[in-house]
């Protein structure tokens, strides 16, 4: 599984769109197991466009673990990853 996880995210960050959308997509149906790594990669992560993405699967997972990153990320001055977080703590209150 862990391989799997590392195929997908080396995809993810690929420059051609549609294996960077592949990759995104591969690990939005893995994310849960993976919130960990996932937060990992957000707080190493230094493209945007990225960025927005780990968030937005961290979000999505649902996971306590992630609340601290999410609430953090609530209170940034990048209006992308402010909205994704917020999203984020919006589901986990969900749960």
């Amino acid at each position: 599984m862990a391989d799997e996880f590392a195929r997908a995210l080396r995809l993810m960050r690929r420059r051609d769109p549609q294996l960077a959308e592949d990759g995104f997509q591969r690990l939005r149906g893995i994310a849960a197991e993976h919130v960990d790594a996932l937060i990992d990669e957000f707080r190493r992560e230094t493209d945007h466009g990225v960025r927005c993405w780990l968030l937005e699967l961290i979000a999505e997972a649902r996971s306590p673990r992630a609340h601290d990153l999410l609430t953090a990320q609530a209170r940034s001055d990048d209006e992308s990853l402010r909205d994704c977080a917020t999203q984020g703590l919006k589901l986990l209150n969900q749960t």
